[in-house]
């Protein structure tokens, strides 16, 4: 396991980018003396629900209405981060973001984790990241069992966003398209709720709050089980993300018992012939014809190889060739993702990929090779059990009042690093609504209506804050219920 430290001075070990400066953390003021009622009210209002002294656990109504108190550091903390993106193992300004809002909640964590150990394989495939080590991982409780992790990731995409709310992002080329920004002001809302139960009525085991790097592409998730994340004292017991969701109403929530993500993995292919004149075709051995029949062969794996009642994606995203009108190159890229809903499902892609491009391009006289990402990501598998107990707990979470049980996608997830090890459930937050108005009373009716459905990965995704307070409060209230069940 990667050396670590217990953080008092968070600000001094990551160093913040210049240009964007680490404010002060407005969740400041967790009242630690029981006699201190003045820091109390400046941290969640005189008529919080966590006032009282008794140790029963707070219903998820309690926690919705606690977290109403942080709802504005909540918003200023999310609207800072969309502001600042930073891509995968490169989040120094980011971490140490978090870390200064956890002092200020007086949390104790440590930080280095992730560290990039893929950084070669990462730039092969032409993956910007930087060195990592921008993990933080946080405990509140008494650092004894059981205990219950709580996650959310941390980088943005190399996306240029188009600007259409005030707080857009300012670094060039990066964006927090596909809303970790909210996945983080989520979960520190939380480790406020939690801290604040903590100081008064106490926590009846750990809660680990872990704010994770690189889930874009990078394996972040990977690189923190390897280093312990899970299996540091206390050992994780069971763990819970989410992700806001635009493909479903705000409000409701969703999931699925077993795979509700998919096993992805990457491919680069090469193929090499013999470039020459584009007037004398018959003099070279032509790749860019090879690579049309290596396309469309490809297709043929999902549409003809694949039953129709699985799921089998074989996307190419990229093609490279040439650099003249006149001249037929020496060798042509093609890249592309794979995705299925089974480790099984995924293995056999991979075997037929490499077979139709070996085969295909030999009949056209030219040599292939095909290359895989550092990680193949496995499938985001739902303890079917523990769904089904945080699906009960969860509903009233839910506008609908139920946790929808939804399709599968075949995006995929690294929190499925952390579902292979301990069982686990990752919810779909829904702030999808077409015509948002939230940010027009704060900043003008130029600032909407804005559709919030818009898919992740676009230049045009917009966040729907109204997701921000359900995500505090329910993340609260799993880890607390979570605790009690495991301590039954």
């Amino acid at each position: 396991m990667v050396g670590r430290f217990i953080v008092l001075a968070a600000l001094a070990l990551v160093t913040p980018l210049a240009k964007a400066q680490i404010p002060k953390s407005k969740f400041m003021g967790v009242k630690l003396d029981e006699n201190d009622d003045d820091e109390l009210a400046t941290y969640t209002g005189e008529q919080a629900a966590f006032s009282s002294t008794s140790a029963s656990l707070p219903s998820y109504q309690d926690l919705w209405d606690a977290a109403y108190d942080v709802m504005p550091s909540v918003h200023d903390l999310r609207r800072d981060l969309h502001a600042h993106p930073e891509i995968m193992f490169s989040e120094s300004w980011t971490s140490s973001r978090i870390q200064a809002e956890l002092n200020g909640l007086n949390i104790s964590f440590t930080t280095g984790w992730a560290r990039n150990t893929k950084a070669a394989e990462l730039k092969a495939k032409h993956m910007s990241s930087g060195p990592g080590g921008t993990g933080v991982v946080a405990q509140i409780g008494t650092g004894k069992p059981p205990c219950v992790l709580l996650r959310a990731d941390i980088d943005a995409l190399p996306i240029k966003e188009t600007p259409l709310v005030p707080f857009a992002s300012e670094n060039e080329g990066k964006s927090h398209a596909c809303g970790h920004d909210s996945h983080i002001a989520m979960l520190v809302g939380a480790a406020a709720l939690l801290k604040r139960r903590e100081a008064t009525v106490g926590i009846n085991g750990t809660i680990r709050l872990v704010f994770q790097p690189a889930e874009e592409g990078g394996a972040g998730g990977k690189r923190m089980v390897e280093e312990g994340v899970l299996s540091l004292f206390p050992p994780v017991q069971a763990a819970f993300g989410f992700h806001q969701w635009p493909f479903i109403p705000l409000g409701t929530i969703g999931g699925r018992p077993g795979t509700f993500l998919a096993a992805t993995e990457l491919f680069e292919i090469t193929i090499s012939g013999i470039g020459g004149h584009a007037a004398m075709p018959h003099a070279v051995v032509d790749p860019i014809v090879a690579s049309a029949a290596v396309i469309t062969a490809l297709q043929s794996i999902a549409a003809r190889e694949t039953s129709p009642l699985d799921a089998a994606v074989v996307s190419v995203t990229m093609v490279h060739a040439g650099d003249a009108y006149n001249v037929i190159p020496n060798g042509a890229q093609i890249c592309g993702t794979i995705r299925s809903l089974s480790h099984s499902g995924l293995q056999r892609l991979q075997k037929r990929v490499a077979e139709v491009v070996e085969n295909v391009a030999s009949g056209h006289r030219c040599n292939a090779t095909v290359s895989w990402s550092p990680d193949a990501y496995p499938p985001t598998h739902n303890d079917p059990a523990l769904f089904e107990w945080a699906k009960e707990v969860a509903a009233p979470a839910s506008t609908t009042g139920a946790v929808d049980v939804i399709d599968p996608t075949m995006g995929g997830e690294d929190f499925a690093f952390i579902a292979q090890e301990v069982p686990s459930v990752f919810l779909a937050l829904g702030s999808g609504e077409k015509s948002w108005t939230g940010l027009m009373e704060e900043f003008g009716p130029e600032v909407g209506p804005l559709d919030t459905t818009v898919t992740v990965h676009n230049s045009r995704f917009v966040l729907n804050e109204g997701v921000l307070q359900r995500g505090v409060a329910l993340h609260t209230h799993l880890g607390l219920q979570m605790l009690e069940k495991l301590r039954a």
